[in-house]
């Protein structure tokens, strides 16, 4: 069972490295998703405004790796 564990662990670590930065990145998508349609801007900003979310995101995760 351990194996099991471990592998799972393994597999799991191949594709997020980070948790708090995959969460993040998991919110942002869901508010972005749930708000953006009824923000009174044009919709050709929903997705600038999704990426410009996804940059700050990034960079706050660099910052507190650089630390």
């Amino acid at each position: 069972m351990k194996a099991a564990i471990g592998a799972l662990r393994e597999f799991l670590g191949l594709f997020v490295d980070d948790g708090r930065f995959a969460i993040a990145l998991v919110l942002w998508s869901a508010a972005a998703g749930y708000f953006l349609p009824d923000l009174p801007v044009n919709a050709g900003w929903d997705g600038p405004i999704l990426f410009l979310g996804y940059l700050l995101i990034l960079a706050e995760n660099l910052h507190r790796s650089a630390r």
